[in-house]
This record gives structure tokens, sequence and C-alpha cells, in this order.
């Protein structure tokens, strides 16, 4: 087997020699041999491991691609498509979300042609009013609360629950999710990029743009598993099982 040196395939990549170094210390790419005077010795299949691994960053992060690599290196096998198969079901649920999100940004926002734009309403809402606003109870809102999905202040008077223009917006939304029949720890979820993009229509400009970073993950997802189906066919049942 033809012999490379770290130089090859760090320029492969665009990468240090010591990112190489690194990435063999950490177990992301097989341990290599030495020479007489302690040079390392890569191979093609060291070369197919990083490759691998590099193309597994950018599909399920680096945490995840070094827990694959490395259980691949311990024969682990089932544990290395484990976490393959954790990310794909992760990224179906970020999906979900999106569509989630979109379905309730829409609803929120849609208003009929034909009638005006209502008024702002500047006042807040007691948990009893908010609750017969939506026609639930007010026990279901402090579920809600409880779960994250409202965050409501207190009358420092009082002590009793304050819900504000931005809350009685997360409730609303709460509201429609939970009849379309979204559990709440989703609705959660939902309701925090919603209110990290500062409100419904700076969310609504902002989900294009997430739409094409879960495209680019699933595309990297697809891209990752035929470099790692490469290296696992590859002979890397030869691998040495220590590492100095």
């Amino acid at each position: 087997m033809s012999t490379l040196r770290p130089t090859d395939l760090a320029r492969e990549h665009g990468i240090s020699t010591q990112a190489v170094r690194n990435y063999e210390r950490h177990g992301c790419i097989p341990p290599a041999e030495r020479t007489a005077s302690g040079y390392r010795i890569y191979t093609e299949l060291h070369a197919a491991a990083l490759r691998a691994y590099l193309a597994l960053v950018p599909a399920y992060g680096y945490a995840a691609a070094g827990q694959i690599m490395n259980a691949v290196h311990r024969d682990a096998l089932d544990e290395a498509l484990a976490i393959v198969d954790r990310g794909h079901a992760q990224l179906l649920r970020d999906r979900d979300t999106l569509d989630a999100v979109r379905t309730a940004v829409r609803d929120l926002t849609a208003k009929s042609p034909a009638a005006p734009a209502p008024a702002p309403d500047p006042g807040t809402r007691t948990v009893g009013e908010l609750a017969h606003q939506l026609d639930v109870t007010p026990a279901t809102l402090r579920n809600w609360e409880s779960a994250g999905i409202l965050t409501p202040a207190r009358d420092p008077a009082t002590g009793y629950r304050v819900f504000r223009a931005d809350d009685i917006r997360d409730a609303e939304l709460a509201h429609l999710l939970r009849r379309g029949g979204y559990p709440l720890d989703h609705i959660a979820t939902v309701v925090q990029q919603i209110r990290s993009a500062g409100g419904t229509q700076a969310l609504a400009a902002s989900l294009d743009t997430w739409q094409r970073k879960l495209t680019a993950q699933g595309l990297a997802m697809l891209h990752s598993a035929t470099r790692l189906s490469a290296y696992l066919g590859s002979e890397n049942h030869t691998l040495p099982a220590g590492r100095s």
C-alpha cells in the first residue's frame, strides 16, 4: 500500500498538518505507523478515514462525527449507525418544526382582504382574562408556562401573572398548535424560534434561510454516507486496536 505524508492528507482538505495529527489523537482517523525516526506514515486508509470524518462534520456536527469514527475504530458499527440514525431523526424533527412554524405564522398573520386591519391592542391580560380569550382554563396556561411555552411577568405588588403582547402572541400560537395535536415540548421549540427571531414577521423572513440550512444538512448527510461507506468498504478491519 502506498504511503502518504501528513502534508498530503492536509493539502487535500486545506487544513494544517497539526489538524491531521489532532484528528488522529482524537480517534477520528486510525493510528499511524511510525518510521524508525518517529515520523508518521499514513496510507490511503487514513485518507479515506479523513474524508469520511470531514464529510460527517457538516452533516452531524463535530461531536457526533468524532463519536461515529471512534465507534467505527472500536468495531462498534451498530453504535456508529445509531448515532447516524439519531442525526436523521433530529433532522426530521427540525423539518416538522419548520412546517409547524410556517403554518402557525401563516395562520396568525392571515387577514381577510375585505376586513380592515385591527388596531393594536397595547393592553395586558391576567391569567383569567387570557384563558377566557382563548377559551381554555387558567390551569392550561399554567401548564404551558411550566413547559416553557409562556413566560409571563409578575405584578410586583400582587405577584399575579401579567401577560403582555408577546405573551399573548405566544399563547395564541400555542393554542393553535395544540389544536393541531402538537406535543408541549414541540410547541415550546416553535415558540422559542419565534421569540429569538423577534416576532412572527421577523421569523417569516428567516424561514427560507432555515429551510436552506436543513436542505444543506440533508445533502451533507447523503455525501457523508458515501464517504463513510467507502471507508467501511476499505480494509479497515486490519486497523490496530491500540493507540500510542
